[in-house]
């Protein structure tokens, strides 16, 4: 069973809302100490000899250019998901890591890596060990990733297309020819990375008591949706890449995991099967018994969760990876590298911004790379962009990685233990990413601050300036990103001293016309000049900055208002306002960041 189809159902996914950039293109990036990445310099995963080689280190929020103050509040943000939260712990305990560029500038573990020998379905209780054999989370404790393994197969897979042994367009009967019953013979490998295959979500595989009836199962299927017609998440995708790619090196899956990814870039903790040894340092899952699971196999651990991995012997394209934070934090690294990490380089820069690059322009709201989700609020929380890629496991395990910020967040949490059904939805996943999109500072565009609107969901902040004779046009800087299609910044006028307000077209950059009055979504993380000619000689003028109860963007800062004369000339300056002249704020802060 997939890992979507088994958590709660998500909230529907956003499509793209305003100021969006082209994908596949240079990014502006932000100021990272030691990296090579620089305020105001056009650049993407990888420019510079500085980036390919940037390895990790631990340091201080300071040194990667992150504020200490928020990355402590991620860490209080994830411990109140050990309570009930509402009715059961989210989590039994996870470890999190946050960085920029390279520094870690935070590794911590928070509760039990084991806490519960059993699950009481009677009660809704978990049966607790007692205290001394509980283990501990640490720092190293070791997790099954769940889908989080999908990203090492579709490396795998970009690998082969780097080296002209699989082609992205080819179709997948090409190289298994059973593959294509079913209805089948024109899926292409593409379809199976972006998940646009027409496969369901999954099917019983583990049903089948030998290796020939679960490819049976597959070779079978007939596809939910016609061939490239519509996004489908679905574990079958990725089994089937792990056939393909193993067809056309001759090498078993775990093989190819230990000697193109993590034997190279030194993740001693990273692979399918752990050893026994392994066992008293990972973290478990699940009391896996019917009717709630596929198989009766009592307290999981050490062992694959998936019910169709475990069946494959472990060793499976949709998951069966176990590794830990720092491995996972290496990955990430190599990948905002552009594919390099150290001495060693398991992609190429144009690899890497394939995987980043969105083919699922024709279904907004599942924007995906190849393997990797874009632009997902849903877990990626503030910390979504265009550019933004990740992936998440139903155990309970995230990995998220910002190249606009050169950012990047991993949540590792065994939130199935002691069962599945405690947990729902990925709030501490967006409760962290929030976290750390906020640690990002955001410079003023003009002095020491700029006003802020702050972060809150189901909430409305207004800015409002002062009603000043003679003045004709609006001028200031504008920083916004928000939940495309749901969380509007907004211009807006009152001739009747605040009664009522309506829309006040805009301008940004000279060029840019916003008719309706309103931005919203992704602007490059770049301040942008507004020009707005005011309704009437009356008009009281305000910023309104509007979110939903659901997820919210890195919100937005103005800077730098004035109200100008018929002639251009300034009335109102906010730097120097004159006596009795001043804005209104209602939910806005100055902010020096």
């Amino acid at each position: 069973m997939t890992e979507r189809a088994k958590r709660d159902v998500r909230p529907s996914r956003r499509a793209f809302g305003g100021g969006v950039l082209a994908l596949g293109g240079a990014l502006m990036i932000g100021a990272v100490p030691g990296a090579a990445a620089a305020e105001g310099r056009r650049s993407g995963p990888g420019s510079g000899s500085a980036a390919r080689r940037t390895m990790l280190r631990r340091g201080s929020a300071e040194r990667a250019g992150l504020l200490a103050p928020h990355l402590d509040g991620l860490v209080a943000d994830a411990e109140r998901f050990l309570a009930p939260s509402p009715t059961h712990p989210w989590y039994a305990g996870a470890v999190l890591l946050a960085g920029r560029g390279g520094t870690v500038a935070l590794h911590r573990a928070i509760g039990s890596a084991v806490r519960y020998a059993a699950y009481d379905e009677k009660t809704d209780a978990g049966v607790e060990l007692p205290p001394e054999r509980r283990i501990p989370m640490t720092e190293d404790t070791v997790f099954d990733l769940a889908s989080v393994s999908k990203l090492f197969t579709s490396i795998l897979a970009v690998q082969q297309i780097e080296r002209g042994t699989l082609e992205l367009e080819e179709k997948v009967a090409a190289y298994l020819p059973e593959f294509g019953g079913g209805g089948k013979q024109d899926v292409t490998v593409r379809q199976l990375l972006t998940h646009t295959s027409g496969f369901r979500s999954w099917i019983p595989l583990y049903r089948e008591p030998t290796r020939e009836g679960k490819l049976r199962l597959l070779w079978a299927e007939t596809p939910a949706n016609p061939p490239g017609s519509a996004y489908l998440y679905s574990d079958l995708n990725l089994i089937s890449l792990q056939l393909i790619l193993e067809e056309i090196t001759g090498r078993g899956l775990e093989v190819l995991l230990h000697d193109e990814i993590t034997a190279p870039l030194g993740m001693h903790r990273t692979r399918f099967n752990p050893p026994l040894s392994w066992r008293p340092g990972i973290a478990a899952t699940e009391d896996a018994r019917r009717p709630w699971s596929g198989l009766d196999r009592g307290m999981v651990w050490g062992e694959v969760h998936d019910e169709n991995a475990y069946s494959l012997g472990g060793v499976a394209g949709h998951a069966g990876v176990f590794s830990r934070a720092w491995d996972l934090a290496i990955l990430a690294r190599t990948l905002l590298n552009g594919g390099a990490y150290g001495r060693a380089r398991i992609l190429s820069p144009a690899s890497v911004e394939l995987m980043f690059t969105d083919f699922n322009t024709a279904f907004p709201g599942d924007e995906h790379g190849l393997g990797f989700e874009l632009y997902q609020h849903w877990y990626m929380g503030a910390m979504a962009t265009p550019r933004t890629a990740g992936h998440t496991g139903f155990t309970g395990t995230s990995l998220v990685l910002d190249p606009t910020t050169d950012a990047f967040l991993i949540v590792l949490g065994n939130s199935v233990h002691p069962v599945r059904s405690w947990r729902s939805g990925s709030a501490p996943r967006v409760a962290t990413a929030d976290r750390l999109a906020r640690a990002v500072p955001v410079r003023p565009a003009r002095g020491r601050t700029s006003w802020f609107s702050g972060m809150a969901s189901a909430t409305t902040a207004t800015l409002t300036l002062p009603h000043v004779t003679g003045a004709a046009s609006l001028e200031c800087a504008l920083w916004w990103d928000t939940e495309p299609g749901a969380d509007p910044v907004a211009l807006e006028a009152s001739a009747d001293g605040g009664t009522t307000w309506r829309p006040v077209p805009f301008t940004t950059d000279g060029r840019a016309e916003h008719p309706t009055g309103t931005v919203g979504g992704w602007s490059g993380r770049v301040w942008h000049t507004v020009s707005a000619p005011l309704p009437g000689a009356n008009a009281l003028l305000r910023w309104r900055y509007t979110t939903d109860q659901r997820y919210v963007g890195r919100g937005v800062y103005v800077d730098g208002l004035r109200l100008l004369d018929a002639a251009g000339l300034p009335v109102f300056d906010e730097a120097r306002p004159a006596d009795g002249a001043r804005i209104e704020a209602n939910g806005w802060t100055r902010s020096a960041d």
